[in-house]
C-alpha cells in the first residue's frame, strides 16, 4: 500500500503523457486529489513510536531492493509534501488557466512529487539516490518549463548540473558505506555506524554525503543554482523552495545524523557553511526589488539556517532544525502564492511600482500580512516560535564563541526587512495606480493561501499541534525525550530580549532602507563569484567540445573508425608490451579441413574485392560474402546461434546499404596515396594486434566454472533451456535492461529530430 501511494504521482503522470490530447482543462481541477490522498494516508502514521520498515525485493545479487522506512523524520516531510503539493496542485489550475502546455506541468509536477515521496521513504541507499536523481531530472524540467526562452534553459541546465554532481557524490557515498557494512541498508549502517566511523571509506562517503546536501540545499557556494530557479512558473518556486527540493539536502544531513553526529568535522563544517550561506543570502536579498528574486536568497538564507542548526546538534539543535522546517514551509509557500497573485493581477512583481494592493484584495494582503510577520518571528505566529529555537540553540553553544548567536541575530534581522519587503509593501501604501482597481482573485488562488495563513497563526498560538512529530524526530535521533518546549511563552530569557531586539532593529531597517540593485551588480560582475566562476568553466567545457567536435567528430565516418582503432592500439597494446607470453602448441592444433580452407579462402578474396572494387554495391555483395563466411565458420564450430545472428545482421546490412546507396553514385572517388598508405598501416597493425590477443588467450587456462554454473542453473533457477537466452534475460538481465534504456533514449531522440520542423528563419538553441 506504500508503495502504491509513493507511485501515485507517476501513475497520474503517466496517464497525462497517454491521453492529453483528449483531455478537458476543467480536468486539472481534480489533480489535486492524488497528493491530498497522499497526504490523508500517510497521516495515519501520527500515531506511531518505533520506525516502520518493510522491503519488496528487486536485485537480491546486488542487494538493491525498495526498503521503506517510516519514522518521525519521513513523516514529517511525506506530510510536507503532499500537503503542499495539493495546495499548488490546485493553485496551478487557475494559475496556468488556458496555457497550452497546462497537463505537461501537471505531468512533471506529480513526477516530482513521487520523486521527493520515494527519496524520504526511502531505507535503501540505492534507493535514495535513484529517488534523488529523479527530483533532479523532474525539477530540470519544471524549472525548464517556458523553454522557448533562453534564460529558462539556462537555469534549468545550471541547476540539473550542481544538483546531478551532488547525485553522483551521493551514489559513490553509497558504495563506500556498501563495502563497509555488506548492505546499502540504511537501518543495517545504523547497527554499524561505529565501524563505519572508524573505517577510511567511512569518512571519505562523509565527504561525499556533504557535497550531495550542500549542492541540493543551494549551500555556499553551491548557492547560485536557486535564484536562477525563479524562471520556472510561481507554482513551482513554491513547491520546490518551500518544501520540497531545497530541503532534500537538509533531510540527508539528518538522515545521516545518528550515525556522523559524533564525527569530528561533523558540526565546525556544517555551522561554517551553514552559518556563511544564511548571513551572505540574507545581505543578498536587500539587493532586490522583484518579490521572486528576494523570496529566492530568503529561502537561500533559511536553508542555511537549518544546516547550521544541524550542524550544532544535540536535542536543541535538531528540534530547532525540525521546527523551523515545518515553519519556513508554511510562510514561504504563502509569500510565493502571494507573489503568483500580485504577478497574475498587475503583471508586475517590482516592489518599487506596488503599493496600496490592500485595498483591492483585502484578503490576500491579509494573509501576506500574517507570512511576513511569521517570516519575521513575530509573537503570536509560528515564525516566533522558531526563532526563539534558532536562538536557544545559538544560545546554547555560545560559551565557546559568539559568532554563532550574533551571526543568527544579524541574519534575523536582515530576514525581517525582506519579508516586510515582500508581505507588506506591495499592500501598504496611499501612491500606487492599481489602488483603484478592483482584482478578482480565483478561489483557487486564494484558498491556498488562506490555508497556509491560517496555519501559520494556528501553530503559532498552539505550537503543542507539532509535540508529536517533533518527539518522532528526536527518538529516531536517539534523544530520550522528557519534555520538549513548545509554547508561546518562556518567560523574560536572553532568548526573549534578542527576539524583542530583532523586532526593534528590524522595524528601523524596514523604514529606513529602500530595495535598490546597485551592490547586487557589483557583486555579480566579480570575477571570483560563484556563478561567474560556474560561467567561466562552462565555457571552458564548450570550448574543449567544440574543439572534439571538429577534430574528431567531423562527419568522416572511416575517421571514427579510426580513431577507434588507435585508441584501442594504445590502451591494449600498452598491456601487451608489459607483458606477452605466446606461445603456439601445435601438438594442440587440430587438422585444416577442405571447408575450412575453403571459407578462409573466401575471407581473404572477399577482403582483397572490397579493397580493390570500384563501384560501392559491388563492394556491399563483396561484404555479404565476407558475413556470410564467417557464418559458416561458427556452424563449423558448433555455434548456432552465432551463425544465425550474424546470417541476420549482415543480410539486413547488406539491405540497408543497398538502399542507402542506390541513389548515390556508381563509382567510388579514390582517396588519396597518403590516406592509403596510413589506413594500410594502422590496419596492419590492428591485425597483429588481434592476433596477438587470440594467441595470449590460447595460453590462458580454461577455466569451466561460470559456464558449468550456467548450464546447471538456467533450466533450475530461470527455467529456461537455452543458456544463452537465460544469460542475457535473467542472470545478465540489469545489463540487458540498461542497454534497452540507451536504445530507447537513442530512438527517442532521433524520433525527436525526425518530428522537428524549424522555419527558415528560426535559429537553433544555443
Amino acid at each position: 500500500m506504500i508503495l502504491f501511494f509513493v507511485l501515485a504521482g507517476v501513475l497520474l503522470s503517466s496517464l497525462l503523457v497517454l491521453f492529453r490530447d483528449y483531455l478537458k482543462e476543467y480536468l486539472s481541477a481534480f489533480f489535486f486529489i492524488v497528493p491530498i490522498a497522499v497526504f490523508t494516508y500517510f497521516s495515519t502514521y501520527l500515531h506511531i513510536k518505533e520506525p516502520l520498515t518493510g522491503i519488496i525485493r528487486w536485485q537480491e545479487g546486488l542487494g538493491v531492493h525498495f526498503e521503506w522506512r517510516i519514522d518521525g523524520l519521513s513523516l514529517l516531510f511525506l506530510l510536507l509534501i503532499s500537503g503542499i503539493g495539493t495546495l499548488v496542485f490546485a493553485y496551478s489550475h487557475y494559475y496556468l488557466k488556458g496555457h497550452p502546455e497546462k497537463f505537461r506541468f501537471y505531468g512533471f509536477l506529480s513526477l516530482f512529487m513521487t520523486a521527493m515521496l520515494g527519496l524520504v521513504v526511502s531505507d535503501n541507499l540505492v534507493m535514495m539516490f535513484m529517488f534523488w536523481e529523479l527530483t533532479s531530472i523532474s525539477s530540470f524540467f519544471l524549472i525548464g518549463f517556458h523553454y522557448e526562452e533562453k534564460a529558462s534553459r539556462d537555469a534549468a541546465l545550471r541547476a540539473l548540473t550542481i544538483t546531478g554532481m551532488g547525485g553522483v557524490a551521493l551514489l559513490l557515498a553509497a558504495i563506500l558505506i556498501s563495502t563497509v557494512t555488506g548492505s546499502f541498508s540504511f537501518s543495517a549502517l545504523l547497527v554499524n555506524k561505529e565501524v563505519l566511523l572508524n573505517s577510511k571509506a567511512g569518512q571519505n562517503a562523509f565527504w561525499l554525503i556533504l557535497i550531495a546536501a550542500f549542492t541540493k540545499s543551494a549551500q555556499f557556494p553551491f548557492h547560485f543554482w536557486l535564484p536562477g530557479a525563479m524562471k520556472a512558473p510561481t507554482p513551482v518556486s513554491t513547491y520546490l523552495h518551500s518544501a520540497t527540493m531545497v530541503k532534500a539536502g537538509v533531510f540527508l544531513l539528518l538522515r545521516f545524523y545518528p550515525v556522523y553526529a559524533h564525527y569530528t568535522y561533523w558540526q565546525p563544517v556544517l555551522m561554517v557553511v551553514g552559518g556563511i550561506t544564511m548571513v551572505y543570502s540574507a545581505v543578498q536579498a536587500l539587493f532586490f526589488r522583484d518579490m521572486k528574486s528576494i523570496l529566492a536568497y530568503t529561502t537561500l538564507s533559511a536553508l542555511g539556517i537549518l544546516v547550521f542548526l544541524t550542524g550544532i546538534g544535540g536535542e536543541q539543535g535538531i528540534s530547532a532544525a525540525i521546527v523551523f522546517i515545518t515553519v519556513h514551509a508554511l510562510y514561504k509557500a504563502t509569500l510565493f502564492l502571494v507573489t503568483g497573485i500580485v504577478d497574475h493581477e498587475t503583471h508586475t512583481r517590482d516592489i518599487t511600482r506596488l503599493n496600496g494592493l490592500i485595498r483591492s484584495m483585502p484578503g490576500i494582503g491579509t494573509a501576506a500580512l500574517i507570512a511576513a510577520l511569521s517570516h519575521g518571528g513575530v509573537p503570536l505566529t509560528f515564525g516566533f516560535i522558531g526563532k526563539e529555537f534558532l536562538y536557544e540553540a545559538a544560545f546554547g553553544i555560545s560559551s565557546r564563541s559568539y559568532m554563532p548567536i550574533l551571526s543568527a541575530f544579524f541574519a534575523g534581522c536582515l530576514l525581517f526587512v525582506a519579508g516586510f519587503w515582500v508581505g507588506v509593501k506591495p499592500f501598504f501604501g496611499t501612491e500606487n495606480s492599481h489602488m483603484d482597481q478592483k482584482f478578482h482573485v480565483s478561489r483557487w488562488m486564494s484558498l491556498p493561501v488562506y490555508i497556509l495563513a491560517t496555519l501559520t497563526v494556528i501553530f503559532g498560538v498552539y505550537p503543542g499541534l507539532m509535540k508529536g512529530l517533533l518527539e518522532g524526530v528526536l527518538l529516531t535521533n536517539g534523544f530520550e525525550v522528557e519534555h520538549v518546549p513548545l509554547s508561546v511563552w518562556h518567560g523574560f530569557t536572553p532568548v526573549f530580549f534578542l527576539s524583542l531586539a530583532t523586532l526593534i532593529v528590524g522595524v528601523s531597517a524596514y523604514y529606513f532602507t529602500k530595495p535598490g540593485e546597485i551592490y547586487r551588480n557589483s557583486i555579480e560582475s566579480l570575477s571570483y563569484s560563484s556563478v561567474s566562476i560556474y560561467d567561466k568553466i562552462q565555457k571552458f567545457i564548450k570550448f574543449l567540445s567544440q574543439l572534439y567536435t571538429n577534430v574528431l567528430q567531423n562527419g568522416y565516418l572511416r575517421l571514427y573508425v579510426l580513431t577507434i582503432m588507435i585508441f584501442l592500439m594504445l590502451l591494449v597494446g600498452y598491456s601487451l608490451f608489459r607483458g606477452v607470453h605466446i606461445y603456439i602448441d601445435f601438438r594442440k592444433i587440430s587438422e585444416v579441413t577442405f571447408y575450412e580452407a575453403t571459407i578462409v579462402f573466401l575471407l581473404i578474396i572477399s577482403t582483397l574485392f572490397i579493397l580493390l572494387a570500384k563501384s560501392r554495391l559491388a563492394a556491399v555483395a563483396a561484404m555479404g560474402v565476407l558475413g556470410i563466411s564467417i557464418s559458416l565458420m561458427f556452424v563449423f564450430y558448433s555455434a548456432p546461434d552465432l551463425a544465425m545472428t550474424q546470417f541476420s545482421i549482415d543480410t539486413l546490412t547488406v539491405i540497408l546499404f543497398v538502399l542507402v546507396l542506390y541513389k548515390l553514385p556508381k563509382y567510388i572517388n579514390a582517396s588519396s596515396v597518403a590516406i592509403k598508405v596510413r589506413d594500410v598501416i594502422v590496419s596492419a597493425m590492428f591485425g597483429v594486434m588481434i592476433t596477438m590477443l587470440a594467441l595470449e588467450v590460447l595460453n590462458e587456462p580454461v577455466n569451466r566454472e561460470t559456464t558449468e554454473y550456467y548450464v546447471q542453473n538456467s533450466y533450475v533457477l530461470a527455467k529456461g533451456k537455452n543458456v544463452v537466452n537465460v544469460i542475457l534475460v535473467d542472470f545478465r538481465g540489469a545489463d540487458t535492461m540498461v542497454e534497452i534504456t540507451v536504445l530507447t533514449i537513442a530512438a527517442l531522440g532521433v524520433f525527436g529530430l525526425m518530428k522537428l520542423r524549424l522555419k527558415d528563419n528560426e535559429k537553433t538553441w544555443e
